[in-house]
């Protein structure tokens, strides 16, 4: 298929578009940047503010990947909400037969955090012209580069001890990128994931708390955590950007989100896109060697 992925350049879209076209998929990678991308896949030019670019971009593609995320900005509802309405409208004038999307895990019945709560408006929005659209939703992704997974890894390597919030005892069911990647890739090969949305996540289900503790077992480090329930969002997001490079713009909004348990209520995916997903020990072990060889190559 001619597949174009919105977001070739950030965390999942690089890895996705090598898989693509190890697939056999005719791979067109947007970015805003084209002169600049060095990854898989032709480099076409692509701006989500910019509808007339995205009409330019989706010509003759058949299924679209949107990969697009915008938490580093205060108003990241409002833009997140204006790009999807932008995306969706160019994919149906543009005859696109599916948008794939990745969104977040997430009960719908719960008091859903900002961040989670415009993933959900996304996925209505990319739908709302007709296209039709597969969701997967996933919760934390392990991989070298991701946001989520380097808060946990900064803040077990610059603190022997830390004081938290509640949220550390909040249910995740985190999901090894490599995972991401193949359910990604994997819904082209079955039609009947056409419309469908599914949650994705990875065989365990754990507390932030036992993420944390598990890597620093990995690492061969000591960590002690201490709970304190009054700790605030806004007191939170400020702690971890003074710990780590994550700015406290993104910082609130995960924050926010790890009150929300994330977990896989239904695995009918496992069914269709057959595979067994990688442990967490295992997840985090490929992170931590991809960042290794990273840096070995400077």
């Amino acid at each position: 298929m001619r597949a174009l992925v919105a977001g070739a350049s950030g965390f999942v879209g690089r890895r996705l578009c090598p898989a693509l076209e190890e697939a056999g998929h005719d791979v067109l990678a947007m970015t805003r940047r084209p002169e600049n991308y060095r990854g898989a896949g032709e480099a076409v030019h692509g701006d989500v503010a910019d509808i007339g670019s995205l009409r330019d971009a989706l010509k003759n593609v058949e299924v679209a990947y949107y990969l697009v995320h915008s938490l580093d900005s205060a108003d990241f509802q409002q833009r997140d909400a204006s790009a999807a309405r932008a995306f969706a409208r160019a994919a149906a004038e543009a005859g696109v037969r599916r948008i794939v999307y990745l969104g977040g895990l997430g009960d719908d019945g719960d008091s859903l955090s900002e961040h989670l709560a415009s993933r959900r408006e996304v996925e209505r929005l990319l739908a709302e012209t007709g296209v039709p659209v597969t969701v997967l939703r996933a919760g934390i992704v392990i991989g070298h580069g991701g946001t989520s997974w380097e808060l946990t890894r900064q803040l077990v390597e610059h603190l022997p001890a830390m004081i938290t919030p509640r949220w550390v005892g909040t249910r995740t069911q985190p999901i090894a990128l490599a995972d991401v990647v193949r359910y990604l890739a994997g819904v082209l090969e079955h039609p009947e994931t056409e419309g469908r949305t599914f949650d994705i996540g990875g065989p365990e289900v754990l507390t932030y708390r036992d993420m944390l503790q598990r890597v620093a077992t990995i690492e061969g480090r000591m960590l002690l955590i201490v709970p304190v329930p009054l700790l605030s969002p806004r007191l939170s997001s400020y702690w971890l950007s003074l710990v780590t490079d994550i700015d406290a713009t993104t910082g609130r909004a995960l924050v926010d989100s790890m009150g929300n348990e994330v977990v896989v209520r239904d695995d009918a995916i496992r069914r269709i896109v057959e595979f067994e997903p990688m442990g967490y020990n295992d997840a985090v072990l490929q992170a931590l060697g991809e960042r290794a060889r990273k840096r070995q190559a400077r």
